[in-house]
């Protein structure tokens, strides 16, 4: 890692992340800011098992494993996400999240 960076300044950053995440996902309305703010805590996620991976185990790679894991994991969700946003969107002419339950049948 670089010299004067340690595994505190890691964290912070990967918390603002994923609470900035947990915000979004809350406060949001609209579907794709809300699938912005889940990939945003799962970056914070992937964050955390690298750094802690270079600093307690630098020889071993399960935390680089588990992080491309997530990744692939993700592309996946974002994928699906997105053709049910398109639907929703074909369906009611709009994203917005207090429309979807009046697709219920």
């Amino acid at each position: 890692m670089i010299e004067g960076i340690g595994v505190t300044e890691f964290v912070v950053v990967s918390t603002l992340m994923f609470f900035a995440g947990v915000y979004g996902f809350i406060v949001r309305k609209n579907l794709i800011t809300i699938l912005m703010a889940v990939e945003l805590i799962l970056n914070s996620v992937n964050i955390n098992f690298v750094v802690f991976n270079k600093y307690l185990y630098p020889n071993l790679l399960q935390g680089y494993m588990i992080s491309l894991f997530v990744i692939g994991i993700a592309a996946a969700e974002a994928a699906v996400a997105i053709a049910i946003i398109l639907n929703v969107y074909r369906k009611l002419q709009g994203i917005d999240v207090e429309h979807v339950n009046t697709m219920k049948y």
